[in-house]
């Protein structure tokens, strides 16, 4: 008994410590508020889930459909479409990205220099909102535009396809 209250003080004290030090190792990141995954994804135009809200409410976006061009039946026209709002989204997307990662390295150089001010950190803030609400909305546009490029079958199948839906219509899409 005595035994089992030491290791469950042991593993106590352990998940105490973890729980303070949530971002121990962080500090050596050369940009600390992205991690490289992240701000890979921001160098190639990746949607990061900002668009879940279109994708998830039947507005497919523009790689997955071609991805899955096949399995829906797009015609040459619709993958000739699609191509092009995949390309002119990703290339929004890497401006923004990359303007993004710029305003992040910014912001932290400031800190670590301790010269950040409440005027530019007010300043500095505003802007990387600004580009964060701009990146999500070329995202959101682009489903917007994708869908527009689908037959409502097609969009039904995208759903299905991509594990959303049962394939049945259940009177959301009143489209074509």
């Amino acid at each position: 008994m005595r035994f089992v209250l030491i290791i469950g003080m042991l593993f106590g004290m352990t998940a105490v410590a973890s729980a303070q030090q949530p971002y121990a190792g962080l500090q050596t990141r050369p940009l600390k508020a992205l991690s490289a995954q992240q701000i890979d994804d921001l160098r190639n135009g990746r949607g990061m889930g900002m668009a879940l809200a279109a994708e998830l409410n039947g507005y497919p976006g523009p790689l997955h459909v071609l991805e899955l061009a096949d399995g829906l039946g797009l015609d040459a026209g619709q993958r000739a479409r699609v191509a092009a709002l995949f390309e002119a989204m990703k290339a929004e997307a890497v401006s923004l990205g990359e303007r993004l990662i710029t305003q992040e390295r910014e912001l932290d150089r400031q800190f670590a220099q301790k010269s950040v001010t409440p005027a530019t950190l007010e300043e500095l803030t505003a802007s990387i909102a600004s580009v964060q609400g701009a990146l999500r909305a070329t995202h959101l546009r682009y489903h917007l535009l994708t869908l527009e490029a689908l037959s409502s079958e097609q969009a039904k199948q995208y759903a299905v396809l991509r594990g959303y839906a049962d394939g049945v219509d259940h009177g959301h899409h009143n489209r074509h």
